[in-house]
């Protein structure tokens, strides 16, 4: 039977290309953010980015693709099936720029040190990863009480604001004539099921079209979007890089341990809260995986890829039913774990920044986030709509706050000082700190708080309540660190949390008339 059911799991199967296309070039696109944001942000030499760190992300995205396309290929031999789709796995997006900006670029300003910059963000980056590793043991007890919308309701949140809005602003600006077309290639390949010419996978055809229209208008004087002297320049640098333990600047890096407390254990929390969250997804769509392994899968390469000298930690990633609605099954995980520790130990990313243009990838992180988006509501039942929405809120909130950061940081000002005027023209930006602050977490529990309501259960509504103002008395929700309450005093949400625990129990007890809010439709 055994060898029945493994004849009935292929390891490649023509969907796979689709797949392979689509997680392949966004690990890719996220490597070459991840570069440029070291160059251009904290002003790490090149040698220590693509030498070094990039290594180290490619060995630790391989072992993760490998391990979950193991993982897809024993739960299909186990079930008999053959439609069973690996486990996505990449760097974490919203830490890409976390670790950078929050973590990398202060210590970068101060000291001047882009070397020391570094340090500490392994040493940040190895602290989450312990945490996110701790969460492989507590997570499937917090699956078990969750209900469904809230937890697709946050990972959505994560998807539309932090995958999604960017992407599009970007297909739209500065070569619109590019990014929609490769937009509509993607779309009409996975959402129509148009088959191009020889069957050609649609992310292979979107990232060809557009690097053809780069080039071309780049070489007709149309527009300068691509520069032909640095990619010429970037073929010398083609050799092999291969990761070596860092113990030395990681231990350099913990020198100054309080301050990275303060936001590598609540980001920890994120990570394994989003990775059950995958997991979910995943569960949604017909494919059941063990959630401690798949945690501990995640929590264990992180921290490898962190002695390895990579400062970002690995994610179970967002897109599962995607991959898995173009066909993907067991081979995409294994290709892109593949193509990704070549492209990485050869030194091949300098070349690709400079060959294919960004805009012709991010149409697929657009589809993604349009997926994980439109799971939410499909999955779940269509009373808890208002659930999924109210899980998303915060997710928007955090993102606005980004925005409004990253352009006061552009002009040389302070929040804190322009508090006032930001308020005088609609800028709400303490009440974006709050509602944004710990957004994956307080998704989840506005989320469960609303299905439980929904559903006639008022004190399971009170118990997430009650969770929520454990949460936000130690800062995981509604703030940007650690904390313990106003010191040690209750915060005014953490009392608002209470109460509104003590109002959803005394529900409980008060007359009831059956609600019916599926659209209005009674």
């Amino acid at each position: 039977m055994q060898n029945k059911s493994a004849m009935q799991a292929p390891l490649w199967v023509p969907g796979d290309w689709n797949a392979f296309f689509g997680l392949g070039t966004n690990s890719l696109l996220n490597i070459l953010v991840l570069s440029g944001l070291l160059l251009g942000v904290v002003g790490m030499p090149a040698e220590i980015v693509f030498g070094r760190i990039v290594p180290a992300v490619g060995l630790m995205l391989f072992l993760s693709n490998i391990y979950y396309g193991f993982m897809a290929r024993r739960l299909a031999q186990k079930e008999g099936r053959t439609d069973v789709t690996a486990m996505p796995a990449g760097p974490s997006v919203p830490h890409m720029f976390i670790v950078v900006f929050v973590i990398m670029l202060p210590v970068r300003i101060a000291t001047g040190d882009p070397v020391l910059a570094w340090q500490v963000g392994l040493a940040w980056a190895f602290i989450e990863g312990l945490v996110n590793l701790s969460g492989a043991f507590i997570a499937p007890f917090i699956r078990k009480l969750t209900p469904r919308a809230a937890l697709l309701g946050t990972l959505a949140g994560v998807s539309i604001a932090f995958i999604a809005i960017r992407p599009g602003m970007q297909i739209l600006d500065p070569y619109p004539w590019i990014g929609l077309v490769c937009l509509a290639i993607v779309l009409g390949g996975w959402f129509a099921g148009v088959v191009f010419p020889g069957r050609i996978p649609a992310g292979l055809v979107a990232i060809g079209v557009g690097s053809i229209l780069a080039w071309g208008a780049t070489l007709f004087g149309f527009a300068h979007v691509m520069d032909a002297a640095a990619l010429k320049e970037s073929f010398g640098g083609l050799g092999l890089s291969l990761p070596l333990p860092e113990i030395g600047n990681l231990i350099a890096g913990f020198k100054n341990i309080a301050p990275l407390l303060v936001t590598a254990i609540p980001f920890g929390v994120y990570d394994f809260i989003e990775a059950m969250d995958n997991v979910e997804s995943a569960s949604a769509a017909g494919d059941e995986y063990n959630l401690r392994e798949v945690l501990l899968v995640d929590g264990v390469n992180s921290i490898i890829g962190t002695v390895l000298g990579s400062p970002f930690p690995n994610a179970v990633y967002i897109g599962h039913p995607g991959w898995k609605a173009v066909g993907g099954r067991i081979g995409y995980s294994l290709a892109t774990g593949a193509l990704v520790i070549t492209v990485t130990f050869l030194n091949i990313v300098p070349v690709l920044l400079n060959l294919i243009p960004l805009v012709a990838i991010l149409p697929i992180l657009l589809y993604i986030g349009a997926l994980i988006g439109a799971q939410a509501f499909q999955a779940t039942p269509r009373s808890h709509a208002p659930a999924v929405i109210l899980a998303l809120v915060p997710h928007f909130a955090a993102w606005g706050k980004t925005q409004v950061d990253g352009a006061l940081n552009a002009a040389g000002a302070n929040a804190a000082d322009l508090i006032e005027q930001m308020a005088g023209n609609g800028v709400l930006y303490e009440g974006m700190t709050k509602l944004g602050g710990g957004a994956i977490l307080s998704g989840l529990i506005l989320g469960a708080i609303a299905v439980f309501l929904i559903d006639g259960k008022p004190k399971l509504a009170s118990a997430y309540a009650f969770a929520g103002a454990i949460l936000a008395y130690f800062g995981f929700i509604h703030a940007e660190a650690v904390q313990f309450g106003n010191n040690g005093l209750p915060t005014g949400i953490t009392i608002g949390y209470l109460l509104v625990a003590l109002l959803c129990y005394t529900f409980a007890y008060l007359p009831r008339e059956k609600m019916d809010i599926e659209y209005n439709q009674k």
